[in-house]
């Protein structure tokens, strides 16, 4: 396939901090969210289940194209350990998630699949972010649940709050953590012949601010 920056991707998400990201790279892009139903298989890794809910969103995004597109799917989970941890549904899920992560360490996976509905290539990748949690305060958990932010975010929380300001994260792709990974995804892109016209390393640390350190790494990487 020949570089063709001007192709249109098909978002299939409903997350307007997705579409902020992906607006960065000054792509052409539509949204479409899709429904996927996003219970765990019994022993699933995280990583495993990350890739196959952007799998799944991708090919529920591919059955409602019209048109010659490229359809963009990610799926975000955050895990401690062996435990995935969803979305809470209600103030003690939240505040038992946001309890059991302060102070430590975990993991966020975001994958990133990206379909050709013309030819049919897939190509999905999984990216991983340790993210160190700051001792908040029980004050400030009470709080930050009050906001109401906590119940559409896996984990029970949003990196980027303004407020509750959650993690220490000094390395990492901080993209991830917020839901789509823009390294990853230009690595994704150039495997289908498609290279931003934007410098999106520099549009993503100059978004957040962050000094990331990963960035030469993950797109030097063959695979």
């Amino acid at each position: 396939m020949s570089n063709n920056p001007s192709r249109t991707i098909m978002l299939a998400s409903a997350s307007p901090w997705r579409r902020e990201l992906l607006a960065l790279t000054g792509l052409r892009f539509e949204q479409t969210p899709v429904d996927i139903d996003e219970t765990p298989h019994p022993g699933e890794a995280a990583n495993t289940y990350t890739a196959r809910l952007s799998q799944e969103k991708a090919a529920a995004a591919v059955a409602l194209a019209m048109d010659d597109v490229l359809v963009l799917a990610a799926d975000t989970t955050v895990a401690d350990g062996d435990l995935i941890l969803g979305k809470p549904a209600t103030a003690v899920e939240a505040r038992d998630m946001l309890t059991r992560l302060r102070g430590r360490k975990h993991q966020v996976y975001t994958a990133v699949t990206l379909v050709d509905t013309v030819t049919g290539q897939q190509v999905t990748e999984v990216a991983t972010t340790d993210v160190p949690m700051r001792a908040y305060s029980d004050a400030e958990i009470e709080a930050y649940i009050a906001s109401g932010d906590p119940f559409d975010k896996a984990g029970g929380y949003a990196i980027q709050h303004a407020g509750f300001h959650p993690a220490n994260l000094t390395s990492g792709c901080y993209a991830n953590v917020m839901g789509l990974p823009l390294c990853h995804l230009v690595r994704v892109l150039h495997r289908f012949g498609i290279a931003p016209t934007a410098d999106v390393p520099l549009r993503c640390q100059q978004f957040h601010p962050y000094d990331c350190d990963v960035t030469s790494d993950i797109l030097t990487r063959r695979r």
